[in-house]
């Protein structure tokens, strides 16, 4: 933290730390401290350029959450003085919370066409289309958001359009790589733009800020063009059953692969799940998807004969209300297509540290079936969007920057990025937790931090991750819940039995509510006279009689509510 006394009257003073408005400084607010929820903040001469807005997915310890956000409110003091959000490129946890957070920002939103029609998907549920000042830009074009200037540069991932920045200012030049990987032969979009990269370099790059996502996968030699011609002979290989591909909604090239994949072998395609439509419908007003026919609905798939149709699914995740799962189900949605004994189901997708036992369940469900199961174990099904091996060395020959800051993965990857970034020439390299503040010059420095929080949607509300009502939930799921009704006198004598619910806790033929009940009253009738008559401590010792007795019996501490009613 800045212990500096001597501001001068233009340091702006926000959160714990001072900004001196003469620095460049950047700033994680999310996608530092793991992978998701991408929100990225650069400053100078008290202008702010904000990077991706993404969301994040919660794991089974929060039940009845539907989406994690990254908190904006540090930045959200400052909206006035925010130049533009530009979005790197389409995948949820880049551009899935703008939605939710514009409001906070109101700034211009700056993206690719691709990225564009999905977001007006999601800025038109959310009542902001129209609302929210949108420019769409074309790859490789420059936009000047002074003091800021931004060039966009073509790279290769598993969707169309994403994006490199080349962020410019009078103190030096960042490159934000966004997620990236080198594809000489991609199938959807533009290769990527290395002879622009190496130029970046010529020029001189003060920082990147890279994703970390696969530092520690190996190089491999298959593209995507192999996982086509893997897919071809695979479905090949059943005549006549019923085939499904799980596969990323948003991975537009394992789309099109699918599809040939069908055509070789004399079958239709049909999408099932509502995110494979929307980038369905994206990828086609965007120009892509030029030469396929439309996809059948699921309840024309129905009508086509057995065997003649390779659908693709949502869900390759276990998502629970995914086409995927509907499949395995043992009484699936009415109207939906029927799988059985040995048709087939393709994963056709990585798995995403999570997500091993949602995946592993679904998998259960589907050889409970009888359903055979492929997964890239057994077959060339899937290679990542992510690069692998040498090309994080070929970025850096590329880019030779000076700060390294690896962002958008879990810790052990930062430090791995943070030392490869060492060994292949930069000078600093930082792995940043969310909220610290870094200054970028030739002797770069952490000087603080601001608040970087992370935001729960629930159902229509958005609450603090800390919201008593998601703590409350959490522990109602780990230790189940006690609610205590107990009558007592005036004099604090407790009159009949105390009525206890126990959710998730005591076995309803168990001795153990009757001996629970007899230890409420004789907790009550040990409190002196005086107390007895005062409900707050009266309450206080029923609660307190209830958690020791489940600690003691069970080993658990569940959510306790009592309810005391004096009459």
């Amino acid at each position: 933290m800045n212990k500096n006394k001597n501001l001068s009257k233009d340091d702006v003073s926000l959160d714990n730390v001072i900004i001196p408005p003469e620095k460049l400084v950047f700033i994680p607010l999310g996608g530092a401290t793991g992978v998701g929820m991408n929100f990225f903040l650069y400053g100078y001469k008290g202008k702010w350029l904000v990077v991706d807005c993404g969301i994040g997915f919660p794991g089974d310890g929060l039940p009845g959450v539907d989406l994690l956000l990254p908190n904006p409110a540090f930045i959200a003091k400052q909206k006035k003085n925010i130049v533009g959000l530009v979005i790197t490129h389409a995948h949820e946890d880049h551009i899935g919370g703008v939605a939710y957070l514009w409001q906070d920002l109101q700034c211009p939103i700056y993206v690719t066409p691709f990225a564009n029609e999905l977001l007006e998907g999601k800025l038109s549920e959310a009542g902001l289309l129209g609302r929210a000042e949108v420019h769409v830009v074309e790859q490789d074009s420059i936009i000047d958001l002074n003091p800021f200037e931004v060039q966009f540069i073509s790279m290769n991932h598993s969707l169309p359009e994403p994006n490199a920045l080349a962020i410019r200012t009078d103190q030096g030049l960042v490159v934000h790589t966004g997620d990236w990987k080198f594809d000489t032969n991609p199938i959807i979009g533009e290769k990527t733009d290395f002879k622009a990269l190496k130029k970046l370099g010529d020029e001189g790059v003060l920082a990147l800020v890279s994703d970390s996502t696969n530092v520690f996968g190996q190089k491999s030699d298959k593209t995507e063009m192999d996982v086509r011609q893997s897919l071809i002979e695979l479905v090949g290989q059943y005549p006549g059953k019923q085939i499904a591909v799980g596969c990323f909604a948003s991975n537009v090239a394992r789309m099109e692969s699918i599809y040939e994949a069908a055509k070789a072998n004399g079958r239709e395609v049909c999408l099932m799940g509502r995110s494979l439509w929307r980038i369905d419908g994206a990828a086609r007003a965007t120009g892509y998807f030029k030469n396929m026919p439309d996809f059948l609905t699921e309840e024309e798939a129905m009508e086509r004969p057995i065997g003649s149709v390779l659908y693709i699914c949502t869900g390759s995740q276990g998502e629970p209300f995914s086409a995927l799962n509907n499949l395995a189900a043992i009484n699936p949605n009415k109207g939906s297509v029927i799988f059985g004994p040995d048709d087939v189901v393709i994963f056709s997708s990585r798995v995403i540290p999570g997500n091993e036992k949602s995946i592993a369940l679904l998998q259960k469900k589907l050889k409970a079936k009888g359903i055979k199961i492929i997964t890239d174990k057994d077959a060339l099904v899937h290679v990542s969007g992510h690069y692998a091996g040498e090309d994080l060395k070929k970025m850096y020959e590329l880019l030779r920057p000076k700060i390294s800051l690896p962002v958008h993965g879990e810790a052990m990857e930062l430090m791995a990025h943070v030392e490869l970034a060492l060994k292949y020439g930069a000078q600093f390299a930082f792995a940043l937790e969310d909220g610290e503040v870094i200054e970028l010059d030739d002797t770069p420095q952490i000087i603080g931090e601001v608040y970087a929080g992370i935001l729960a949607v629930d159902g229509k509300r958005i609450l603090g991750l800390d919201a008593e009502v998601i703590k409350k939930r959490r522990k109602m799921m780990e230790g189940g819940t006690m609610v205590a009704t107990v009558v007592v006198g005036k004099k604090g004598n407790v009159l009949g039995e105390p009525q206890l619910s126990a959710f998730g806790l005591l076995d309803p033929t168990s001795e153990d509510k009757d001996i629970l009940c007899q230890s409420i009253i004789e907790a009550v009738a040990e409190l002196d006279k005086d107390k007895r008559t005062q409900d707050e401590i009266v309450q206080n010792t029923i609660k307190s009689t209830i958690r020791k007795f489940l600690s003691e019996k069970y080993g658990k501490k569940p959510l306790i509510d009592v309810h005391l009613v004096r009459i």
